[in-house]
């Protein structure tokens, strides 16, 4: 598995590279699969056919003796492994191997003014480590209890891949699980200098044989919108539209992400919501 520190330099690149590599199918990009093929996805050589660079210095990018390839390069590899926005933005940051100083915490008064302001909707901020660290009473009610630091681990990782109690609250336990390993994925490479994060990492590591698949397997994620399913003790299951919004940081800081959950207009999960706010009114933390 790879190691947090080192994340900017060739071995990550090369890392990510091959990961990306493997789960690409011959037949997308024109190639013949086979059933006799000994390896998953591409071979090298073709990979590098495809992307128009020497097979040689393609060897040297994923055994991390060449970096900071130029930007027709990635742009080429890019396109043949398929990447996504999110995939695409991590391997710029390997590539560049420029890491960011780690950014300190602050959450200030007009974002706790805006959780208090959206009671009637489920919300709460994590910072780049997957620490939750605001949130307002539907949203601690609805992800498990984050009021209460002895009912749930306020770290959402730690959480997924250390606590039992995570896959009762998400039924599609396997799709958050990817997400979290794809967001310290893309921290990890950010931040290479961050101890708290690189020990976050190995605790996971050590303790969830889960967080080893899902972290070899090279997952990149970025928070983004859609829809999520949660399960709650007393509202049942509930499938909840969802936005991220990035909170912008000053020089020095850290971005923080709220995440906001909402029901459809008239639907059983916007009443159950509905219940669950009054149940749970008080203040923001």
């Amino acid at each position: 598995m790879d190691g947090v520190r080192g994340m900017g330099d060739g071995k990550a690149l090369g890392g990510f590279l091959r990961a990306r590599r493997e789960r690409v199918a011959p037949e997308r990009v024109g190639l013949t699969g086979g059933g006799r093929r000994r390896v998953r996805g591409l071979r090298r050589e073709e990979l590098a056919q495809l992307a128009g660079i020497s097979v040689d210095y393609y060897v040297r990018l994923e055994q991390g003796r060449a970096t900071q390839p130029s930007p027709e390069v990635l742009d080429a590899l890019a396109r043949v492994l398929g990447l996504d926005t999110a995939e695409r933005r991590h391997l710029d940051t390997l590539a560049m191997g420029r890491p960011e100083p780690t950014p300190r915490l602050r959450v200030g008064p007009v974002l706790l003014r805006a959780l208090e302001a959206m009671a009637p909707l489920p919300a709460f901020v994590t910072d780049h480590r997957l620490d939750v660290v605001a949130w307002n009473d539907l949203g601690s009610e609805l992800m498990g209890g984050l009021a209460d630091p002895g009912r749930r681990d306020r770290n959402n990782a730690r959480f997924l891949f250390l606590d039992p109690a995570s896959r009762d609250l998400h039924p599609e336990w396997e799709e958050r699980a990817a997400e979290a390993v794809g967001q310290l994925r893309v921290a990890a490479a950010r931040y290479p200098d961050d101890t708290e994060l690189a020990a976050l990492i190995g605790r996971l590591a050590e303790g969830s044989g889960d967080f080893r698949r899902i972290w070899d397997s090279g997952e990149v994620v970025m928070c983004a919108a859609g829809r999520k399913r949660l399960r709650h003790p007393a509202a049942g299951l509930l499938d909840l539209d969802f936005e991220t919004l990035h909170v912008p940081a000053a020089p020095g800081e850290s971005g923080l992400v709220m995440h906001v959950f909402s029901g459809r207009p008239g639907s059983r999960e916007a009443a159950a919501l509905e219940q669950l706010a009054t149940a749970s009114a008080g203040t923001v933390t």
